[in-house]
């Protein structure tokens, strides 16, 4: 219907009426044309959501040496989200078997323990060719696959520039930071 619309009156005639556009699938970058289950709830998530943000997607697990920096996360995402950095985590059982438990388990620890407030999706692979599409394209683009948790992608406003940064990069990192508010601006 709202295509028609839009065929019909045209962008500036919606707006007249009060009807105002939203993004579709294919207005969404197709890096970001994915849907996962939300950790908390399972509903499907899409990545198309974060369009326009600064996105920093990590593969996260609950007992590893780097879990710590699940307290620098939220605080980064804290103090940069309302300027338009968002930390996407993305729970994995893939490395040491650090992330054993259900997806209730994860969200109740990461609140509970960290204060976790950024988005978290369901656990899901992020290594080798069983990885989430997601985490295979960003593979391909940057040249760096996860090799441990905590492992980081950087995804800039129009999803067209991705960094990658080691598990051992902090998210106080002072270059993972310039590289941030280079790509909020």
């Amino acid at each position: 219907m709202f295509e028609y619309m839009k065929r019909c009156l045209g962008f500036a005639g919606l707006l007249s009426l009060g009807v105002v556009p939203v993004a579709t699938a294919a207005e969404c970058p197709a890096l970001l044309n994915h849907t996962f289950p939300g950790l908390q709830d399972g509903k499907p998530q899409s990545l198309c959501q974060y369009q326009g943000k600064v996105i920093l997607v990590v593969n996260t697990a609950s007992f590893c040496g780097f879990t710590s920096q699940y307290e620098g996360l939220e605080k980064l995402y804290a103090r940069l989200g309302d300027k338009g950095l968002v930390v996407l985590g993305f729970p994995s059982n893939d490395f040491g078997e650090q992330e054993p438990g259900s997806d209730k388990e994860i969200a109740d620890f990461c609140r509970l323990t960290y204060g976790v407030e950024f988005p978290m999706l369901a656990k899901t692979t992020v290594k080798g060719r069983d990885a989430n599409p997601f985490y295979l394209k960003l593979a391909e683009i940057t040249g760096s696959r996860p090799k441990w948790n905590f492992h980081k992608y950087l995804i800039n406003r129009d999803a067209t520039q991705v960094a990658a940064y080691t598990s051992f990069t902090k998210p106080d990192d002072k270059d993972l930071l310039k590289k941030i508010d280079e790509f909020l601006k």
